[in-house]
């Protein structure tokens, strides 16, 4: 049987488990996974040594375009997520200018990814009270779900959504057949609380104590509720805390609800500390926590009680980070380049890296023939060396800006190449839009 590339002798991280095998692709198609295949192919990869994970879905970014491209653009924020191994993103309604709430608002910014993105690409629409009437068209389009806050988002164009706008976006989006994406913080006990540490001693504590986890608590309680109501499916975005996961999964058991949480790398990575040392290029919200905390997430992810990882790449101009004070400065991370390294370094076991990075986010917002090398996948792959460890250096990163707080942090795992339907991603590559399975497919 002869084939376009065969990638020999690697690791191969399948659902089922890690098996030493050769990766057969065919018309950017997984034709199959085997000890030893003998035939001919066009193309052959020596992979020994190396581990062959699925492509890196990062279901969480901001690439901001059109709009402020100036931020982070599409081009530079596919090509760090290559680099870093990942072959699709799901970008975020906001911070591009207009957000993505309405049908034009989608084509423009479906246009300029199909120009400029190295990897497949897919888009959620904003869910604010100015667009509630424009959610079926965003779903006629090709969006994979929706996104809201229950607080203020920090973007004066995306407006956060009071209960009543929440029920009524939940109440269309689970006829749409589509889950809603939440970033919950309660305004309230944000309120109570931000009175509460004005009289802490600095900017950063200060910050910490604003955004308490009671607030992200009260909201995920309150977010469960009208999804119990409903029957909406909803994905709890950036969980920061083991308490979060515990209330999603507790209601999950309990009341049978279709939920799911995500939480990003830099919570599992950092701690309070590492805010106030390293400053405000690690500024984001919610913020960092307490070293008690962040193990417990970290033990909680292990465990399986999280469904995905997401960078939550959100970064700004450097005259809106390093130029501002502290209590002004974007609250936003840049990570998108890092998230397979720092799993690799936090020793999470690699099967676990590609449910939480590949299978789940393609599970959760059905997108087509991605997520896993099983046969007749798209053969979206990388090439990591697990033992590899060393700082991360400004030379390597491919982002707008260069201004993550992971800079001169030792990380493990080394991508050698990222393919996208079985073609090594360059400058050149360019990927496509990747719409959900119709409602009759999904699972």
């Amino acid at each position: 049987m002869s084939a376009d590339l065969v990638v020999r002798g690697g690791h191969v991280v399948l659902p089922e488990g890690i098996v030493r095998a050769d990766l057969v692709v065919d018309e950017g198609r997984v034709l199959q996974v085997e000890s030893t295949h003998s035939s001919s192919a066009s193309k052959e990869i020596d992979a020994r040594g190396l581990t062959i994970f699925p492509g890196v879905i990062d279901a969480h970014v901001h690439f901001n375009e059109p709009g402020r491209t100036n931020w982070e653009g599409i081009a530079t924020g596919s090509a760090a997520l290559a680099a870093g191994g990942g072959t699709c993103f799901i970008d975020m309604p906001l911070n591009s200018d207009p957000p993505l709430l309405d049908g034009p608002a989608f084509d423009a910014k479906h246009a300029a990814a199909s120009v400029r993105s190295r990897t497949d690409f897919a888009f959620y629409g904003g869910l604010t009270p100015h667009n509630l009437d424009s959610l079926e068209e965003l779903a006629e389009r090709g969006v994979v779900g929706f996104k809201a806050f229950m607080c203020p988002s920090g973007i004066h164009e995306f407006v956060h959504v009071d209960v009543d706008t929440l029920h009524h976006g939940m109440e269309t989006a689970a006829r749409l057949g589509l889950p809603v994406l939440l970033h919950a913080e309660s305004p309230a006990v944000l309120a109570a609380a931000e009175a509460v540490a004005a009289a802490a001693p600095d900017a950063v504590r200060r910050f910490i104590d604003s955004r308490p986890v009671d607030a992200e608590i009260a909201a995920i309680t309150q977010a469960l509720s009208v999804a119990a109501d409903t029957g909406c499916r909803v994905h709890i975005v950036h969980v920061s805390s083991g308490r979060g996961v515990q209330c999603i999964r507790q209601a999950i058991m309990e009341q049978g609800l279709s939920g799911s949480c995500e939480t990003c790398p830099h919570y599992l990575y950092f701690n309070e500390q590492d805010l106030q040392d390293i400053g405000v290029r690690a500024k984001c919200a919610p913020p960092l926590r307490d070293e008690l905390t962040r193990g417990d997430l970290l033990n909680r992810l292990i465990g399986g009680e999280i469904d995905t990882v997401g960078s939550d790449h959100s970064p700004c101009p450097p005259d809106l980070k390093d130029g501002m004070p502290f209590e002004q400065a974007w609250g936003g991370i840049a990570g998108v380049q890092t998230t397979l390294r720092t799993l690799i370094t936090l020793a999470v076991p690699p099967r676990r890296i590609a449910q939480l990075t590949a299978a789940r986010p393609a599970e959760l917002f059905c997108l087509p023939r991605k997520g896993s090398l099983k046969v007749g996948n798209d053969a979206d792959f990388t090439l990591v060396e697990l033992d590899h460890q060393a700082p991360l250096s400004l030379a390597e990163l491919q982002d707008r800006h260069h201004m993550t707080p992971y800079l001169n942090r030792p990380l493990c795992g080394r991508v050698h190449a990222t393919y996208l339907r079985g073609r090594r991603i360059a400058a050149e590559t360019r990927g496509q839009l990747i719409r959900p399975l119709e409602p009759g497919q999904r699972p």
